[in-house]
C-alpha cells in the first residue's frame, strides 16, 4: 500500500544515550493528529503518521536521565518503515564511543535501502553517521558538539549554524541543529508529507517555533585554544580582558614581539580567525550579554565594547548574529513578570 493511502510509519529510536524530552516531544507531536484532527478541520481526518518507539530489544530502555521508556518493538521485528528518527543524545566525558549499536546501524542501512528517510534531532546524527550514508553530505548538529563530531566524522561536512539540513539524492537525509530544533524537524516532516496548512495548525496548537533566524544568535563564541601556539595563546588570554581598548590588534602585535605579518599569520592559523575578526567576535559576544542582562541603549553598549561608531556596530552585530541589537534583546532578554500578590488571609473581598 502506498504512503498516500496509509499512515507513514515512523520509527523513533530509543538508545541509552537519548534525551527523554526530545524523544517524547517528537512522539507526542507526530502522534497528535488522532486527537487534534477531531477539532481542527484543517487537519486530515485520518492520522498521517503511525509513531512507534523502537529499540535494539523490546522492553524498557533507561535513557540518559535514568527515566525508562518502553520500546514496544525490537528493530528486528520491523521489516519496513518510512521515517527513522534518532532523538538528541547526551555525550559523556569520553565523547561518542562508536560501534556500540551495530544491530541498529545495520537495520538503519537496510531501511534506507528500502526508501526510508533518516532523521536526527540535534546530536542524534552521531549514531546515524555510523551508517556511512552521510559521508560527503552536509549535515548539522548542536554547535557544542561540532568539534567532537568533526573529529569523529571528518568526512561529513558540517554546518552547526544551520537549523535544518536536508541532503541526499532523494532529500532523505535530514538533520536538525541545537536541541529544540526538533520543532523545525517535525514541522518540516508534517509540511513535506501532509502540507503547510497542517504544519501551521500543529505549530499553533503546541506553540512550536520555526527558528527563522537560524542558530547564529544562539551560538556562544569561544575561540579555539587547543592549537599549541604559546604566543597566540598569550595573546588570546590578554585579549579576553582587553578587547574593548582602542587598537587591540596593534597592541597584541607589540606584546608578541613578532613582526606584524608573522603574528597575524600565526594567529589566523591557530584560531581560524584573523586577529581583527577575532576581536569583533569577542566584542559582539560581550554586547550580546549586555543586551540580555541590562537595559543599556545599543549606542551605549557599542561604546562599551569598543566602537565609537554605533551605526558600524549595528551592521557588524547583524552580520555576525543575523539580528539587529534590538531584535536580539527582544528575543533573548528574560522578561520581568510582575508578581501577583495574594490577599492576606481574612482580608475582605
Amino acid at each position: 500500500m502506498s504512503p498516500r493511502t496509509r499512515p507513514l510509519h515512523v520509527s523513533l529510536i530509543a538508545i541509552p544515550d537519548a534525551v527523554i524530552s526530545t524523544l517524547t516531544g517528537i512522539y507526542d507531536v507526530l502522534g497528535s493528529f488522532r486527537m487534534l484532527g477531531r477539532a481542527d478541520p484543517s487537519l486530515p481526518e485520518k492520522p498521517p503518521f503511525t509513531v512507534e518507539i523502537v529499540a535494539a530489544e523490546r522492553g524498557s530502555v533507561a535513557l540518559v536521565s535514568g527515566v525508562p521508556i518502553e520500546a514496544r518493538r525490537a528493530i528486528a521485528d520491523i521489516e519496513t518503515t518510512d521515517i527513522i528518527i534518532v532523538p538528541s543524545i547526551l555525550l559523556g566525558p569520553d565523547g561518542w564511543v562508536r560501534d556500540r549499536y551495530p544491530a541498529i546501524v545495520d537495520w538503519v542501512q537496510r531501511m534506507h535501502a528500502q526508501g526510508a528517510l533518516l532523521c536526527s534531532a540535534c546530536s542524534g546524527v552521531f549514531l546515524l553517521a555510523e551508517t556511512r550514508l552521510f559521508d560527503g553530505q552536509t549535515t548539522t548538529v548542536h554547535w557544542g558538539y561540532a568539534k567532537e563530531f568533526a573529529s569523529v566524522y571528518p568526512q561529513i561536512p558540517l554546518s552547526p549554524d544551520r537549523v535544518l539540513v536536508v541532503s541526499g539524492e532523494r532529500e532523505e537525509l535530514i538533520t536538525s541543529g541545537a536541541s529544540m530544533t526538533w520543532h523545525d524537524l517535525v514541522l518540516y516532516l508534517i509540511a513535506r508529507h501532509v502540507g503547510a496548512t497542517a504544519a501551521q495548525a500543529i505549530a499553533r496548537s503546541f506553540a512550536l517555533q520555526w527558528h527563522h533566524d537560524g542558530l547564529a544568535p544562539y551560538i556562544v563564541f569561544e575561540g579555539r585554544k587547543d592549537h599549541g601556539d604559546a604566543v597566540v595563546a598569550d595573546a588570546q588570554a590578554w585579549l579576553a580582558n582587553h578587547f574593548a581598548i582602542a587598537s587591540p590588534v596593534e597592541e597584541m602585535v607589540r606584546r608578541s614581539g613578532l613582526a606584524e605579518r608573522t603574528f597575524k599569520r600565526r594567529f589566523t592559523e591557530a584560531t581560524g580567525f584573523a586577529p581583527l575578526d577575532y576581536v569583533q567576535r569577542l566584542r559582539v559576544e560581550d554586547a550580546k550579554r549586555r543586551l540580555e542582562r541590562t537595559e543599556a541603549p545599543a549606542d551605549e553598549i557599542s561604546w562599551k565594547v569598543g566602537y565609537e561608531d554605533a551605526a558600524f556596530f549595528r551592521r557588524l552585530f547583524k552580520r555576525v548574529t543575523g539580528m539587529t541589537p534590538g531584535a536580539y534583546r527582544k528575543r533573548f532578554q528574560v522578561p520581568s513578570f510582575t508578581p501577583v500578590k495574594s490577599k492576606p488571609s481574612g482580608a475582605r473581598r
